[in-house]
């Protein structure tokens, strides 16, 4: 709070002030009055006036310095209304009452928008539950009768179930830590199930399967680690090239203090412009624009479950050569080989 603004503000106050002290001065000369009282009235009246304009400064100096370095503190400034004390001016009492009702107000409308959110996504949750019924069973009709399945439905229904598991996994990825199981679990099993459930993809794009893996087991919850492997390779195979060597090559690196999965295709790449913004929510970049089944959701997705899981993911790539995606698991979250 400025000193000068202050004053600014008193202007009126104090231009009355100097008009009704100028009368008072006025009517002790009508009436004669001696010079040395009227010296001593004006010092008193002046004393009084500057003591009062300092404290009622300094008073709300404190108020409102204080709120406004509080908000400017907080992650949450709608908050701020909590670390304040009541102050005990009347201006004050009134930004306090009105800030009281408009974080009441505030309040009352996050809880409501929260619960239609809520009850939003037990319905996505509760009708993705239900649409992967026949799924399966389109699933399991194909297996049974692969000559009654042309290819090309064979890859629509490949894509649903994706697109149907994306969706759940994103209703989910803001309260994941509630669905959490933390075990330990084998790393190679994990990317053992998600290329069986990819093979059909893997071997009508003609591309190459390079497994380098040793028997690591990992702390992590196997469901999540397992959709992001599986978001990563749909990846490799949706942006290969067309030429007879694809290959998507997966191999582990073992520090002292990491583990870091690898998992490397020689697809079209990614631009070096694009680089810094693929785990962007939406993000599709130039490749999205080559690819048009692209929707930019699959990486944002698996880089929150990561960092919710305690993992680090990056991705290393040179556009027209290769793309590398290092998934790192940090000392404390992996257990030495168990053969």
């Amino acid at each position: 709070m400025n000193f000068r603004s202050y004053l600014k503000d008193k202007f009126w106050y104090i231009y009355l002030f100097i008009f009704s002290y100028a009368f008072i001065i006025f009517l002790f000369l009508a009436f004669k009055l001696k010079q040395e009282l009227i010296i001593s009235v004006s010092v008193i009246i002046f004393i009084f006036f500057i003591l009062s304009i300092l404290i009622d400064f300094f008073k709300k100096k404190s108020f409102y310095n204080e709120l406004l370095v509080n908000i400017k503190n907080l992650d949450k400034a709608y908050l701020v209304l909590e670390t304040l004390e009541k102050p005990n001016f009347y201006e004050g009492k009134l930004l306090y009452e009105a800030l009281y009702e408009i974080n009441k107000s505030m309040s009352e409308n996050v809880k409501n928008l929260k619960l239609q959110v809520d009850d939003f996504k037990e319905y996505v949750e509760m009708w993705i539950h239900e649409v992967k019924i026949p799924i399966s069973s389109l699933v399991l009709m194909q297996h049974n009768h692969k000559n009654e399945f042309s290819k090309e439905q064979i890859s629509q229904i490949k894509r649903i179930e994706n697109y149907v598991e994306q969706i759940l996994y994103y209703v989910r990825q803001e309260t994941a830590e509630k669905d959490y199981l933390i075990n330990e679990v084998s790393l190679k099993k994990i990317i053992n199930k998600v290329l069986l459930k990819n093979k059909y993809d893997i071997l009508e794009n003609n591309i190459n399967l390079i497994v380098d893996t040793s028997a690591f087991n990992v702390s992590t919850d196997s469901k999540w680690l397992e959709f992001i492997i599986n978001q990563i390779i749909n990846n490799s195979i949706k942006y290969k090239k067309d030429i007879k060597d694809s290959y998507i090559k997966i191999s582990m690196m073992n520090y002292k203090d990491k583990l870091d999965l690898i998992i490397e295709d020689n697809g079209i790449g990614i631009s070096d412009s694009d680089i810094p913004l693929v785990f962007k929510k939406s993000f599709t970049g130039q490749n999205g624009r080559i690819k048009s089944k692209s929707t930019g959701m699959g990486l944002f997705i698996a880089k929150s479950l990561c960092d919710k899981l305690g993992h680090k993911i990056k991705i290393e790539s040179k556009e027209n050569e290769y793309t590398r995606v290092i998934i790192t698991f940090c000392k404390n979250l992996y257990f030495d080989v168990v053969k």
